[in-house]
């Protein structure tokens, strides 16, 4: 734990998811969930698609021309001189239309079911298996759901007709149905799964970002405030110089003086201001934003809800721009609200600032559960992040080996923009 002592600051009181996925999805493009799909779950037909479909489509052939249903459902070899040439033919084009069962599913599954429909009553009609293949793909990567139950009815047509020509029996032809359905329906079921778990992405992404949005505009606003105090006092400075420059050049000169600092004060802060500025929050506060000064009235007031706070400020000087005090004040306040929120009022906590070299060091830990949520994933972790970030810093955040949480930001004394 660390040192506990309600230390007090020496410083005076300082002022401070794809668009392109989304729009597939929308459109029924179920592209991006195939690419989702083939990042979480790699494999040979998700590495290398192209090679991988030649390969089917190559041994699918060779075994439809090799082979043939013999006696009770048994494999035996296919007399080749006893196959007519347009059969052959027919069943090159039903094996090579698989090479575009992830581009174009719909066509492919009509041009198998159409070869397969012309070798019906042949006694070579063994395309059912290239039916499966066309059905898997057509759920898996079909676009338009229509085009999903017309080609599952249009197959299921060709299977009972199969059945009738070859004298398979009702059986068979019952069994064939619910597999051709279930093909269907298993790779419909993986596409829409995929689609869901991007469209979540894509909405966590939109969250985050308005996340950011806001925090941004909410830091404007308050640097803003900054400036507009240092450009008030450069105005009563002047004011005071200009009615006593007659009378006390002296005094005329420090009031001069104090302009001039408070001039470049104003002109930091305005440098900074350009790159963070975003649309104003409406906002009702006028006040003088906090800073250091002012974190030792925050932990009482923490105390006075419950929460067992320590606060230790070591070797912090006053000369820290305003927009770092800020920064610094904005993050142990969320910190010790998400600590009441998930370890609970009773857990231990400790506050230490301190400077590291060229940077002020903020730790805010408890002895708590932590946070219930990944480090990112709510609002007020975002918000802390971009702080840190905008002054061109870090915040780390997480579970402590012996229990607890912690929050550890570094932020430059400079204060610049990242």
């Amino acid at each position: 734990m660390l040192s506990p002592g309600a230390g007090r600051a020496r410083c005076g009181t300082g002022l401070p998811l794809e668009e392109e996925t989304g729009a597939r999805l929308r459109t029924g493009d179920s592209s991006a969930g195939r690419a989702y799909v083939q990042r979480m779950r790699p494999g040979p037909f998700t590495r290398w698609p192209r090679a991988a479909d030649a390969a089917l489509a190559a041994v699918l052939f060779v075994l439809t021309l090799l082979f043939t249903t013999g006696p009770e459902d048994s494999w035996v070899l296919r007399d080749l001189g006893d196959v007519p040439p347009w059969v052959v033919l027919l069943f090159a084009v039903g094996s090579g239309a698989l090479y575009w069962r992830r581009s174009a599913p719909v066509v492919v599954l009509a041009v198998v079911l159409a070869a397969w429909a012309l070798t019906l009553g042949s006694g070579h009609a063994d395309l059912g298996g290239h039916a499966l293949f066309a059905l898997y793909a057509l759920g898996r990567y079909g676009s338009v759901e229509r085009w999903g139950h017309v080609g599952v009815d249009v197959a299921l047509v060709v299977l009972v007709l199969d059945g009738f020509t070859g004298d398979v029996p009702w059986s068979g032809v019952a069994f064939g149905v619910v597999v051709f359905f279930a093909v269907w329906y298993s790779g419909r079921r993986l596409r829409l799964r995929a689609e869901r778990a991007v469209l979540q992405e894509r909405e966590l992404r939109e969250r985050e970002r308005r996340i950011v949005t806001e925090e941004r505009s909410r830091i404007a606003r308050e640097l803003h405030d900054v400036v507009a105090h240092r450009v008030s006092l450069m105005t009563v400075q002047a004011g005071a110089a200009k009615t006593v420059a007659a009378d006390d050049p002296v005094a005329a000169a420090r009031a001069m003086g104090a302009v001039e600092e408070a001039g470049r004060q104003a002109l930091d802060e305005l440098r900074y201001l350009l790159g963070v500025l975003r649309p104003s929050a409406v906002a009702d506060d006028t006040a003088p934003q906090p800073g250091l000064a002012d974190l030792p009235a925050l932990v009482a007031r923490m105390r006075e809800a419950g929460l067992d706070v320590d606060l230790d400020i070591d070797g912090v000087t006053c000369a820290l721009p305003a927009r770092v005090e800020l920064s610094a004040y904005r993050i142990v306040q969320e910190s010790l609200t998400n600590v009441v929120k998930h370890a609970g009022p009773g857990a231990r906590t400790g506050i230490r600032l301190t400077t590291e070299g060229q940077e002020l060091v903020v730790e805010v830990r408890d002895d708590g559960s932590g946070a219930t949520s990944l480090p990112g994933a709510g609002h007020g972790i975002v918000g802390m992040r971009e702080r840190a970030q905008l002054l061109g810093g870090s915040l780390d955040v997480g579970p402590r080996p012996d229990g607890g949480f912690a929050a550890l930001a570094r932020l430059p004394l400079a204060g610049g923009a990242a």
